[in-house]
């Protein structure tokens, strides 16, 4: 691991954490444009790159970004665990009466709108999700460049997290609460697999399943401050399964193939 200069650490985070903010700040707020939100965030990926070289890396390892033969199972591992558990979430919800449920379309029409947002959905929930994945959990897993207590890292991550979203604060403390879990839940699967394609998966799949849901299962928010403390209970159930999976899976152990 190459020595800490702790001033290109401090000057990278500030570029990558500038970029990740103006994809809403600038893109969204004051374009109103996802298009130029989309290119704050596909810049930011790309300078990562040689930002990680720059901070003495052989690329995005400066972020456990590392492609193994395990990252596919990870990755799709985490999207169908977060799937699930949100539509088990909007199931709970509804039983609760946090959510109301709408009368469903017919099955074609259903399944016509499910594969018509699916394509983009599955684009505009991943930059998003990777790039604060990168910011908020593996920029911060490699930075110190000495191994971590898992508490401390879940915690300072988890709060990097809940600090980032600026511009949802403002919400109230259930949100700010619900953030935290979240936080807690993503940065405890870097820790339990000293990588971070589980947490893209996983924050990748809540992401996507918040876009997609509404079309298999319809709802409105009758709840909203319950529902965000629904979501955060979601969230710690996440954590706890983290613990039931192998924390070393075939081809962890081989040489990144990203250098």
């Amino acid at each position: 691991m190459p020595a800490v200069d702790r001033k290109r650490v401090v000057i990278a985070f500030a570029f990558l954490f500038a970029l990740y903010s103006a994809a809403e700040g600038i893109g969204v707020r004051v374009f109103h444009s996802m298009g130029v939100a989309a290119l704050f965030l596909v810049a930011m990926l790309a300078l990562a790159w040689p930002i990680g070289r720059w901070l003495g890396f052989r690329g995005y390892d400066a972020y456990a970004l590392e492609w193994r033969r395990s990252t596919p199972l990870r990755v799709s591992g985490g999207l169908v665990l977060a799937l699930l558990l949100k539509y088990v979430a909007v199931c709970v919800g509804m039983a609760l009466g946090v959510y109301l449920a709408r009368p469903p379309e017919t099955a074609a029409a259903a399944a016509m709108s499910f594969a018509y947002t699916l394509p983009l959905a599955l684009v505009v929930t991943f930059l998003p999700s990777l790039s604060e994945d990168l910011l908020t959990r593996g920029f911060i897993y490699r930075a110190k460049r000495s191994p971590w207590a898992p508490w401390a890292f879940v915690l300072v991550s988890a709060l990097a997290y809940l600090l980032n979203h600026v511009f949802h604060l403002p919400g109230g403390p259930a949100e700010a609460l619900m953030l935290l879990c979240f936080g807690l839940a993503y940065a405890t699967a870097v820790v339990r697999t000293g990588n971070l394609w589980l947490a893209v998966g996983l924050h990748w799949g809540w992401n996507l399943a918040n876009r997609l849901i509404d079309t298999v299962l319809p709802y409105d928010v009758a709840l909203p401050v319950w529902a965000s403390l629904l979501s955060g209970v979601a969230h710690i159930v996440m954590l706890g399964v983290l613990f039931a999976i192998p924390t070393h899976l075939e081809g962890d152990d081989l040489h990144p193939d990203l250098a």
